[in-house]
Order: C-alpha cells, then structure tokens, then sequence
C-alpha cells in the first residue's frame, strides 16, 4: 500500500499544504453559516484535523493560538470517554469543560470521527466561542458555577442522529438560544465538510489512512523545534516575573525556563495561588499559550502541529493561578493567560533579543460584554473586542489597536450599533500612548459608547493594565496604562453594572511599550509620527530630546 512506501518529500509538502487548505475550506463553512459576530467578525474560533490518537495535524489559518493547544488534550480526554470502538459514522462529540477544552465554558468544543473505508483514522474538530452560556458575566464569580452550564463530553449526534436531549439542556440554559444552537449547528456543518474534504484528499493520493502523514508531519515538525532550540537557545535555566492587576492586590506570575538537550520546560512555581474570581487559567490553557510564545520565537513559520509543541514541558502547583483546582471560576482566565507570552519573552530577552518583541497593550485584550433587552421581552447579548497596542519589535515599531497573543478581530463599528442600542460617539488612537524607544509601542484607542436603550443595559468588562502597564525592554519605555470612564468618573478594570440611557462609557485601551532606549531613534521617524499625530511636540522633547528646526 501506498502509505507503506516512503512519500518524497515534494509530494509530501503539496499534501501538508493541501490539509492546511482543506482547514480553510472547513472554517469557512462555519463561518459563512454562523450567526454569531464572535465567529463571522472576530474569528474567535479554530478548525483542525488529527490523527486517530488525537494529535493535531493541520489547522485553519485563521485559528485561535489558545485554541490550537488545547484541541489535542480535548480529543485525548474524548478518546478516553469513548474509544474507537465506541464511535461510529455520523457521531459529533461536544464538551465546554474548562479542564478538557479551552479553559472557559464560552467555548464549545466539538468533533467528528472520521471514517474511511469502514476504517476510524481520526477526528475534524473545531472550536467557537458563544456570547452566552447562561450564568453570570461577573468577573467577580467565585466558582465555575456561577458562570454558566457545563457540559461533559457526551455524544451531541449519533451516528447521524441529533440527541434532542444536549439541544434541549443548551436552550434552557442560555439566553440567546436562537444564536447558541445556529452557530452549534454551523459548528456541525463544518465538521461535515471537513470530513468529507479529508476523505476527498485521501483518495486522490491513494492512502488508506492518516498515520503515514502523521508520522511524517509530527516527526519532522519536532525535529525541527529540537533543531532551533539547540541553535538559538544556549542550555541552562531564565528567570522572569509580572504582576497582573489583579482584584484587591496585583497578582504574580514567575517563570523558570530550562533549556537542555533540544528541550524547553517551563516552570510556574511562584506564581500566586489561585483565586476566588474569574481569572484563574486551567492548565491546558496555561500550556497552550506558554508553547505558542516559545513557537513564536523558535519555530514561527512551521505550521502548528503536535511535533511542534513535543520538545516543550510546562508544570505548576496545583492550586495556583495557572494550574487552579476545580470549581474555580474562570471566566477571565485570558486575564492571567494572556501574560505568559510576556512572562517568556522577558526571561529569554538577553539571550535571544533579536526574536522577542516588548509588553503589549493588547496583552490581554480588552473585553467588553453588554445585554440589553428587546420590546418582546427577549434579551440581545453582545461582546465588543478591543486592542491596545502592540510591543516594539527587536527592529521595527509597535502596531497600533492589534490583537496579541490571541488574534482577535476588533469589533466594526457599525456591525454593533446594527445589533446593539448604543452609539459608539468616538473611536481613535491615544496621541503619546505608546512607549518610547528605538522602536516604539503601538498605540492604544478611545472608545467610547453611548447608550440609547430606554430599559438601560447591563454591561460586564474584565480588563487589565491599568494599574501596571506595559513594561519596556532593554531601554525601551512603559506603554501608557489604561482606564475606564463612566460619564468622566473612574472605573476599576473588572466590573459588572447597570447603565441607563444617555449614560457614556469610554475606555482608553493601554499602549505598547517600546525596545531599546529612545535616544537611539532615528530622527526622521521622529518627525513622521510628529506628522501622524500619533506623539506630540511635549513627547518627543522628553523622550527623543527633539527640537523643531
């Protein structure tokens, strides 16, 4: 048989390509079918096909990075749940499990088995985030069972059967039913084009199955994440630090990595305990984005893979922010996890300062989640993303208002003020938000909204850095910290209130912060963002010792 024999490695290449492709095809299918903005707009979503172990072997091009490592723990813990034997032709599984999926309930995972002739060779799964999942929006829930309804990994269609009973419980449960199951369904109809795809390309090459590609595309994506670790990353131990904001004290984060014989393992011992609010990161998140940042500096244009993430360890007490015991409320848990990208580059910025990029704005993103109610009684439940800006780069200026780690679209204005009674009054970049330096931070935004509903709207954020912002790196200045107005007073970062109408709510994203010292800037790009009007004459004196000549 063909899969016995040995595939060049041209045809091998053309294959890889082709998965990754059949992946887009499969997001867009969910997409185009969705009804939520999450996943027609903001792309807060992920497609992958595995093997029949469950490990990843291709990914859609416009994945989630959190989603990517944690989809291969979900389909191991679905194996267990129900083996090969116990998985038939037509069957979709579904699990929202903090500690099997993504880390929060929002998220539902869901995948089909693929079968080839007569044969299971591995999964299509996918994940979307659902604006609602009933419970509380509260970032101050204390357990996972505030936050709205869990579901085990149980069998949402068998055997091409929809179980009305998973449908049932779903619709009882949240307040949007119509959108929920809409983009469960489109969730569906993704998982069947791709698994008719991936039966389509199997035949074409002439292969039986999945496991001689696996072993190819596993095999040499690890060896070539060993290969860039021993040639980048000199062996021995990197210490680094943060501290999020936290609730009523900012909240450490400290990691030690360990470089030895092609391998990375990165330790969080140190790192507080974990906490009776809604920003705690389950283990399979904390893994995903602590790999994605060493990918981002190792490896970053091999496609995502298991080999890719083979060569990389990460442990931490449990019972910590990054490792907490159930029921801990999670809801924010990007709140903590989306600091660990800044947590490794700092620890690896003196020895690979030309791969690691400075803190920033976006780092985590801004989130903002409003529910108001229609003339029937019914509720309308929307989130708004919102980026700061991005760190400085080893040679190169920070972007302004992109997402990072995750890559979140930002919002469309008038996509929301079509779904939502609020008016969004002003959206603009943050004049001298950015942090100085050679290459200087992104920018953060303003924006500010404006309620027009006459029965109020209830609103929920759970946003970070604005108490501690940005931090430069080697020389590179602070990024500008954030905040949040309501009708010019005051707001703390994680809060869940009533607003009625005409009240204007504003929030001022952080900058990113900048590398290497200022006074190294080139003059000229001095003077262009003087142009811009993204820094003013009073910036460039103090941080550039600037004079108009």
């Amino acid at each position: 048989m063909v899969q016995k024999q040995k595939i060049g490695l041209v045809r091998l290449g053309i294959i890889w390509r082709k998965m990754i492709a059949l992946m887009d095809e499969t997001s867009q299918a969910l997409v185009h079918s969705a009804f939520s903005t999450l996943i027609r707009v903001n792309n807060d979503y992920a497609c992958v096909v595995s093997d029949s172990k469950g490990q990843l072997l291709a990914q859609s091009s416009y994945s989630i990075p959190s989603f990517i490592g944690t989809i291969p723990f979900t389909l191991r813990s679905m194996l267990q749940q129900f083996p090969p034997d116990d998985l038939y032709p037509g069957d979709v599984l579904i699990t929202n499990d903090p500690w099997i999926g993504t880390g929060h309930l929002n998220d539902i995972s869901v995948a089909m088995p693929i079968f080839y002739k007569d044969k299971f060779i591995g999964f299509v799964a996918n994940v979307a985030h659902h604006d609602d999942i009933g419970g509380s929006s509260s970032p101050h829930a204390s357990e996972h069972f505030e936050e709205g309804l869990l579901i085990p990994i149980v069998k949402l269609m068998e055997k091409g059967r929809k179980n009305p009973a998973v449908e049932n419980i779903i619709k009882a449960n949240v307040r949007t039913p119509e959108i929920n199951l809409g983009d469960l369904s489109a969730q569906i109809a993704s998982l069947h084009a791709g698994s008719a795809k991936i039966c389509e390309l199997l035949k074409e090459e002439g292969l039986d199955d999945l496991e001689y590609l696996s072993q190819e595309i596993i095999g040499r994506s690890e060896a070539a994440m060993r290969r860039n670790i021993r040639n980048f990353l000199k062996e021995g131990s990197y210490e680094s630090e943060i501290f999020a904001d936290g609730f009523e004290e900012p909240l450490r984060i400290k990691a030690t990595i360990t470089v030895k014989d092609g391998s990375v393992a990165v330790d969080y011992t140190g790192t507080c305990q974990q906490i009776d609010k809604a920003a705690n990161s389950v283990m399979n998140y904390t893994f995903s984005y602590t790999a994605y940042a060493l990918k981002c500096i190792l490896d970053p244009t091999m496609p995502n893979n298991d080999g890719s993430i083979r060569p990389i360890s990460v442990t931490a007490p449990e019972g910590t922010l990054v490792n907490p015991r159930r029921p801990a409320a999670v809801w924010g848990r990007h709140t903590t996890g989306h600091y660990f990208p800044a947590v490794i580059f700092n620890a690896l910025s003196q020895a690979v300062p030309d791969k690691v990029m400075a803190e920033s704005g976006s780092c985590p993103i801004w989130t903002v989640w409003f529910r108001a109610r229609r003339q029937d009684g019914t509720d309308i439940f929307n989130g708004f993303f919102m980026n700061g800006g991005h760190g400085a780069h080893p040679t190169f200026d920070g972007a302004h208002t992109m997402s990072f780690p995750t890559n979140i679209s930002n919002t469309p204005t008038e996509m929301f003020e079509n779904l939502m009674p609020i008016k969004i009054l002003k959206r603009e970049l943050i004049p001298d938000s950015c942090g100085a330096g050679k290459y200087r931070g992104g920018c953060g935004q303003e924006i500010s909204f404006q309620i027009e509903s006459e029965r109020g709207v209830q609103v929920a954020f759970r946003n970070d850095r604005i108490i501690n912002p940005p931090q430069g790196m080697l020389g590179g200045v602070a990024g500008e910290k954030g905040k949040i107005l309501l009708n010019g007073t005051s707001l703390p970062g994680k809060s869940s209130l009533s607003l009625k109408k005409g009240d204007l709510i504003s929030f001022f994203t952080p900058g990113g912060a900048g590398m290497f010292s200022p006074k190294e800037r080139d003059p000229h790009l001095v003077t262009e963002d003087l142009r811009n009007e993204i820094i003013t004459w009073k910036y460039a004196e103090r941080y550039h010792d600037y004079k108009d000549k």
